[in-house]
């Protein structure tokens, strides 16, 4: 069953797959479950009926695993919980675990799935703005530890990404703008169409209903793929060149908020606070115009995303910021701009540099 008017995304990595986003393709998910004969059907405990629906189109035995909610999914226990659950089903290289939910439950379903046998098929589901931009496309799966964020994980393709906006349908609205700073985010660094959609209707880019939104997830997502296209494993970051990497713009800021905050915060609002910083950073190492600046903060304002922080003190957020996955030995890597869609690396800034951005952030806090 195939939706009408819904559009593709292709990810041409290693093993290709496509992203299908359209109301309606969550139905499709039978043509990529494909002859399976075992499906675990992965969710958090709210999306219940909505998983007993889907798989109930299945031709396929069905087990559902119903997962705590967000970032407490992503546990070591949790994850051996679902080792345990598909060993004693049976399962085989042969059979498909489905995710769906939000990025913490793709993540983990992904994780599931690349250690399980030492890898099975996964499709992933996501039913929020944040999953279906970001988590749901890319390869990249895992889970939390103590010391921080996707700490263990793996590459692990899906056999399809199944974009569905009718499974927006009644997501909190701080949710739908969380999720809407990953696109923002693609529009500062590839995407300049991204950032004057927003600006024309901030109003139309937060409904769920309207075009505008799915337009935009679309666009965010064509953004992700072409990068993990050519850069699926981050192998080609190297020196002053961006490959993966680009699509971690704002994020060493902002998991450093995030682990401060004991990941109370959502993601896309530390990410929006991570990006401001960073141009902050960008500017004040008279890399970027104060024109270029203001904008992320105008744009983000205008989606009622935050752009100011006054929590966790300087020195903490530093310490997560060396713990980040970007950093390179001792020295910390940002993806900065010189302009809108053109990125570049600053390495190593100085402490003061790091201070001043950090203090400017706080200061409009």
């Amino acid at each position: 069953m195939s939706a009408h008017g819904a559009r593709t995304v292709e990810v041409r990595a290693e093993r290709p797959y496509r992203v299908r986003v359209g109301a309606g393709v969550r139905h499709e998910l039978g043509a990529l479950v494909g002859e399976a004969s075992r499906v675990a059907v992965l969710h958090p405990e709210v999306l219940a009926d909505e998983a007993h629906r889907l798989g109930g189109r299945l031709d396929a035995e069905v087990s559902y695993l119903a997962l705590p909610e967000a970032e407490q999914a992503k546990t070591i226990g949790v994850l051996a919980h679902c080792w345990s659950t598909l060993a004693d089903a049976g399962f085989t290289r042969s059979d498909v675990v489905v995710g769906l939910g939000g990025g913490a439950t793709t993540d983990l379903a992904g994780f599931v799935a690349a250690t399980m046998l030492r890898g099975i098929g996964f499709v992933t589901v996501p039913t929020t703005v944040l999953g279906m931009v970001d988590a749901a496309v890319g390869g990249k799966t895992g889970i939390n530890l103590d010391a921080g964020k996707n700490l263990v994980g793996a590459f692990h393709e899906p056999l399809g990404v199944l974009c569905d906006p009718e499974l927006l349908a009644g997501l909190p609205s701080a949710d739908v703008r969380a999720g809407l700073a990953e696109v923002v985010k693609c529009g500062f660094v590839a995407d300049p169409e991204i950032l004057r959609l927003v600006e024309e209707s901030p109003e139309e880019s937060v409904d769920v209903t309207a075009d505008r939104l799915v337009e935009l997830v679309r666009r965010g997502i064509a953004v992700k793929a072409a990068v993990v296209s050519a850069d699926l494993r981050e192998s080609t970051s190297t020196g002053s060149r961006i490959g993966r990497e680009l699509v971690n713009y704002g994020h060493t800021y902002g998991h450093a908020v995030e682990r401060a905050e004991r990941y109370r915060w959502r993601h896309g609002d530390a990410v929006s606070v991570g990006m401001v910083y960073v141009a902050e950073l960008a500017e004040a190492a008279g890399l970027l115009d104060g024109a270029v600046r203001d904008r992320h903060r105008a744009v983000l304002d205008s989606l009622g995303l935050p752009t100011r922080y006054a929590g966790a003190p300087f020195e903490e957020l530093l310490g997560g910021m060396r713990l980040d996955k970007k950093t390179r030995g001792s020295t910390l890597r940002f993806v900065a701009l010189t302009d809108v869609a053109a990125p570049t690396i600053l390495a190593g800034p100085s402490e003061e540099l790091l201070r001043e951005a950090d203090r400017r952030v706080r200061a409009r806090a």
